[in-house]
This record gives C-alpha cells, sequence and structure tokens, in this order.
C-alpha cells in the first residue's frame, strides 16, 4: 500500500516527519509532495532520508534536471499508483484551491488527478480556522467525500489559545489507516490458502466433491 503525504506550508509542517514514521511502522510506503512554502520549515531532505523515496517539490523538472515526458506527466503516475492521499498539514491555502478546483502546484494538480480517497488534517490559527471561507470550503470537500481530521484546541504557535492545532498524529494515521481498510489485525500473520475442489469419503467407493475451480483460491494467495 502506499499513501502520498501532501505538506503544505505551515509552522506544523515538521510534525509531518513523525507521521511517515508511523505509517512506515505499519508497512506503508509513503511519498511526500511539498509546497514551496512547506520547504520553508522542513527541507525536503528530511522526507526523503525517512522515507527512501523522491520527495516532489515542484511541478516541473527544475535547475540542471532535464525536462521530459516523465516530468511532465508525473502527477498522473502518482496519481494512478496511490492508495490514499493524506495531507497534513493541510492549510487555509491548500484547503481553497482543493474546494475551489484550482490546480497550480504539484499537490493541488494530484489532487483533482486522483482517484484515491482523500484527507485532509487541517492546521492554521484560530481566526483562520473560524473564517466563513474556511468552512465553506470544508463544506464543500465534505459533500466531496474527503476525509477531514479536525484541528485540536490548544496554544497555537501565533501566541493565541483556540481551534486550530494540527490533530495528533496518531488520529491522523489512525483515519489514514481505516482509509486503505488496513486494520493491520494480521500483520505478520501466515496464512495457508486452498484451492480447487474437495472430497469427503463416504465409504471405500463413495465421495461429495464439487466442482471448484480453485481459481478464487489462486487470487486471494
Amino acid at each position: 500500500m502506499k499513501v502520498a503525504l501532501g505538506v503544505s506550508g505551515g509552522i506544523a509542517a515538521y510534525k509531518a516527519a513523525e507521521i511517515v514514521r508511523l505509517l512506515q511502522d505499519r508497512g506503508i510506503r509513503v511519498q511526500v509532495i511539498m509546497t514551496h512554502a512547506a520547504q520553508e520549515f522542513v527541507r525536503p531532505l528530511t522526507f526523503a532520508a525517512l522515507s527512501g523515496e523522491k520527495v516532489i517539490t515542484d511541478m516541473f523538472a527544475t535547475g540542471n534536471e532535464p525536462a521530459n515526458i516523465d516530468s511532465a506527466i508525473e502527477h498522473i503516475a502518482v496519481a494512478q499508483s496511490i492508495d490514499v492521499l493524506l495531507v497534513a498539514p493541510a492549510t487555509a491555502d491548500i484547503i481553497g484551491k482543493f474546494a475551489q478546483g484550482i490546480a497550480n502546484d504539484f499537490l493541488s494538480t494530484l489532487y483533482l488527478a486522483t482517484t484515491a480517497p482523500v484527507i485532509i488534517a487541517p492546521a492554521m490559527n484560530v481566526n483562520m480556522w473560524n473564517h466563513p471561507a474556511t468552512q465553506v470550503n470544508l463544506e464543500i470537500l465534505r459533500k466531496r467525500a474527503v476525509r477531514i481530521v479536525d484541528p485540536g484546541t490548544g496554544y497555537l504557535a501565533c501566541g493565541m489559545t483556540g481551534a486550530g492545532r494540527l490533530a495528533e498524529n496518531e488520529a491522523i494515521v489512525a483515519v489514514t489507516l481505516e482509509a486503505l481498510g488496513a486494520s493491520q489485525e494480521l500483520a505478520g500473520e501466515t496464512v495457508l490458502i486452498t484451492a480447487g475442489p474437495t472430497r469427503e469419503r463416504i465409504d471405500p467407493v463413495r465421495y461429495l466433491t464439487n466442482r471448484s475451480s480453485g481459481r478464487m483460491g489462486y487470487a486471494l494467495a
């Protein structure tokens, strides 16, 4: 299973590193997508080292990287390869982009391109959280079946107290696992699957059987 973790530009961006670790502890691959603003708080190298995956920081090839068809349609390739898109922290900016269909960076474009379940964990100033525009955008996303992990209440980095603090990492991961259908109850277990027809002896001559092809068992295995 693979999760795309979108990290947008808020002070809570550093907490996303722990989310990567918690997901990996459950055997889940994590690829991180960072907005430009997120890179002001955490360097891409941090997530690359933790995840072991390429960290996507731009829509197109930059610097000395050659421009090619792979970089031009990378958002489509990622969209098709993931099982869940998780954005944590999700700022008011990225929430607004998702709600209004604005696709002007990799993360917002990925949201439009993927058919995987989407989860956002908002984090922002209390006044920004309570603003009608933010609440309208959240309601739009809820109607599109986007799962929202509501922020906690407490002391915020801006010095104010109220709603807007990023939800606890464990709560965010729990919602992600639910979306993946990964309760992990069978993690580490070895399962024996039998396939094909069975025969139950009645006596030395007769038996009961069925015409099972075994295809279901082979598919499960």
